[in-house]
């Protein structure tokens, strides 16, 4: 289907009475048993060529009695010399359906000489000849077709736009024809036609620039244009000839006839537009139908073989400046785009995130489609450039295409599609959005904001043809110019616009995936690393934990012996030393269970993170003695984790949430989750002694402390180990805290495919 990307014009669709129109559709049109009253048709059957059947007009005009031109050959209707002729020139190679002028016949009927122009076609499995009556009885010089086409093809050099083209040719079509009004008639995607040139005498009323919906010009007759590019229709109010004789097949096709019956519907479309006389011939684009040349007169008016196919050469010539027209266009406007596109690749090349490149010059990014807003939602995060819909609107956009599987989207109505993603008054009418990561919802949207446009008609478009009785359908009678606002729309996307998206997108998820290559490069060196250092950590811990028991053990013994003769100051020797051997085979401990904490496998389970809490809770219960403890425990939604793990960090945040306020007169202590999209929230708030923002960095390293010993006991290896169990589920850990004021300590679990 040609598309027209500045189409103004609102899709058309067949609704309530106009289901109807379904009706039009399905007209058989091509097989109408009757002609036209201008000529005369003759079907015939090979090799013999007999007449098999014949339009009731042929006995009058050809001189032959029915029943003699039925099972007849050339000789016989035409006499000898001229159905020799005639037989010589159907013996030739025809061209498949495809209709050829043949010669002009000369027929005595009845003592009256006629002449004809004689068309044949092949189609269905006859031979189908057409004999229209001509004034004179030489053969057509189609070396005189030139003159008709030179001029046009010398005025067309000058033309710049597609438009300037088809106004020339009305021109030329009219001086050529002499139909009182020629325009050119342009389909758009929905096959809603708009007049885009003109020429006339004023005799009747001028349609420039109107449109007309699709029901005018039915599916079945834009597929007759293809096979057969001129129609022709001498008089509307003329009485059809009915078609006679055997017809085995059953009804003749007249597909590719020039003198095809016409619809009952389309005579009284044409006198309810005030004309007499027609002619269309097709406007082929690379073999699909772009558009119509359109002729019409007041009167009858009878348009000549060598008229006719000098405006099919004509419109063939025409067809082929507008698809230059439209490439040339086309091709300026994809250097445009390949220039902003080589922009944003070099902006994105000398960024180590490829985001920051695409947001370092926000007005290229708009430009690039020509869009009033953008959006790019990667790794969780979302910017939002120009007017665009809020967050909270992109993301349920993102999660639509994703369910929608779409690579790369675009409609210029969008509204219609997610009215939940659009309900605001400034909300956009057009999305392009491309999905840049398949693993998460990741995409680069444009947005284009609402066009209110006026588009005229020709005719009230919501009733292109009435229902009567018996089923009869009765086109619209009115071709006053019409008034319709279409709201709701945004410009459409040119398929340049989206083909360089298409391209940008390649080239983004290129750089995505080479930057994933990196990173997992990365991660199997920094892997391996990791693995040695936990090893020989865990060897050297492992080694150094005899020593320090030795140390201890001794000094203990030495204590107990040694305790009554020594000194004041020996005694305090000793008990440094007993002290510090303790806290170092702590150290020990705790970087043994570090190192194993990496190396375990993780054993999912549905974990009740409430029951995790209340048992730490009785654990922690000896330290809060003395003390006032406020306890808050909120709703903990249930997760799939480790549970010796999580375990752990339940208890190392707990802890430290009952050792940083004990130096409060009144503890509180606050526990709560909730789910965020796709994972789930875990906070300890507490109102401790909290600790300054500035070392935010240092709280989950290992030996990181922001207090000291003294003050508060630990080996600063409790939060590291938290971060590295909630990472290794595919969490996240932060904390807030302000000295003096208490600290939360966040972390999250990701939901599994059931609990989102």
């Amino acid at each position: 289907m040609p598309a027209d990307p500045t189409s103004l014009a609102a899709p058309r669709e067949s609704t309530g009475p106009q289901d109807d129109l379904t009706a039009c559709d399905r007209e058989p049109i091509h097989i109408p048993g009757n002609i036209q009253s201008h000529g005369i048709l003759l079907a015939m059957r090979e090799p013999g060529l007999t007449v098999f059947c014949a339009s009731a007009n042929a006995p009058d005009l050809l001189g032959c009695p029915l029943d003699a031109l039925l099972g007849a050959t050339p000789e016989v209707v035409f006499g000898s010399a001229q159905g020799k002729l005639l037989r010589d020139d159907l013996g030739k190679p025809l061209p498949q359906q495809s209709p050829l002028y043949l010669r002009t016949l000369t027929v005595d009927g009845g003592g009256k000489v006629r002449s004809f122009h004689a068309v044949v076609h092949r189609f269905g499995g006859a031979l189908i000849l057409e004999l229209e009556p001509t004034a004179s009885q030489a053969d057509v010089s189609f070396r005189d077709l030139y003159p008709l086409v030179g001029s046009f093809i010398a005025a067309v050099q000058g033309a710049h736009t597609v438009e300037e083209v088809c106004q020339v040719a009305t021109r030329e079509v009219r001086r050529i024809t002499g139909f009182d009004r020629v325009l050119v008639y342009q389909f758009d995607a929905q096959w809603n036609g708009h007049v885009v040139a003109e020429c006339g005498d004023e005799v009747l009323p001028s349609y420039l620039d109107l449109w007309f919906p699709a029901a005018d010009i039915p599916r079945q007759v834009r597929e007759l244009y293809l096979l057969n590019r001129i129609r022709l229709i001498v008089e509307a109010d003329h009485t059809p000839v009915p078609l006679v004789g055997l017809v085995e097949e059953g009804p003749l096709d007249l597909s590719l006839a020039t003198l095809r019956g016409v619809s009952p519907v389309h005579v009284e479309y044409m006198k309810n537009m005030g004309t007499a006389a027609s002619m269309s011939i097709a406007v082929l684009r690379e073999g699909e139908l772009w558009g119509l040349i359109s002729c019409h007169h007041k009167t009858p008016r009878v348009v000549p073989v060598e008229m006719r196919t000098a405006c099919e050469l004509l419109s063939q010539y025409l067809a082929q400046q507008v698809a230059a027209q439209e490439r040339g266009t086309d091709l300026g406007h994809r250097i445009r785009l390949k220039a902003v596109q080589s922009e944003l690749l070099a902006a994105m090349a000398t960024e180590a995130d490829f985001v920051d490149g695409l947001l370092r010059g926000p007005e290229r990014l708009l430009r690039f489609v020509g869009a009033g807003g953008a959006a790019v939602l990667f790794d969780g995060t979302c910017h939002l450039i120009g007017d665009t819909p809020g967050e909270a609107e992109v993301r349920l956009l993102a999660d639509w295409l994703a369910a929608g599987k779409h690579e790369v989207f675009h409609t210029d109505a969008l509204s219609p599609l997610l009215p939940d993603a659009t309900a605001g008054a400034d909300s956009p009418s057009g999305l392009l959005a491309l999905q840049i990561s398949k693993l998460f919802h990741s995409y680069l949207m444009w947005f284009r904001p609402e066009v209110v446009r006026t588009v005229k008609w020709g005719g009230d478009p919501n009733k292109p043809v009435e229902a009567a009785g018996g089923g009869r359908l009765h086109p619209r009678a009115s071709f006053e110019q019409w008034k319709e606002t279409v709201c709701g729309r945004s410009l459409p996307w040119h398929p340049a616009e989206v083909a360089a998206a298409t391209d940008l997108r390649q080239d983004i998820v290129g750089i995505v995936l080479r930057k994933a290559e990196e990173m997992a490069q990365l991660a199997g060196d920094l892997r391996r690393s990791n693995e040695e250092l936990e090893s020989f950590s865990y060897s050297v811990s492992h080694d150094l934990r005899a020593p320090f028991r030795h140390i201890v053990g001794y000094a203990e013994l030495l204590h107990e012996r040694e305790a009554g003769r020594c000194d004041e100051t020996s005694r305090r020797y000793l008990d440094t030393i007993l002290e510090s051997g303790r806290y170092a085979g702590t150290l020990v401990d705790n970087l043994i269970g570090f190192a194993q904490m990496g190396r375990a496998a993780l054993d999912l389970v549905p974990v009740d993170l409430a029951s995790l809490v209340e048992e730490a809770r009785r654990e922690l219960a000896p330290e809060c003695v003395g003390r006032v403890v406020g306890w808050k425990v909120g709703p903990l939604p249930p997760v799939r984790a480790d549970l010796q793990s999580l375990r752990l960090v339940v208890r190392n945040l707990l802890d430290n949430a009952v050792k940083y306020t004990r130096t409060r007169p009144e503890a509180v202590i606050e526990v709560g989750g909730t789910r965020e999209g796709r994972e789930t929230v875990f906070y300890v708030r507490d109102n401790g002694v909290g600790f300054d923002m500035r070392y935010v960095g240092k709280l989950f390293g290992v030996f990181q402390r922001l207090h000291r010993v003294e003050d508060f006991e630990g080996t600063g290896i409790g939060l590291a180990n938290t971060r590295r169990i909630i990472a290794r589920h595919g969490g996240r850990t932060w904390a807030e805290g302000e000295l003096g004021k208490g600290a939360t300590f966040y972390f999250t679990l990701p939901r599994t495919e059931e609990d989102v």
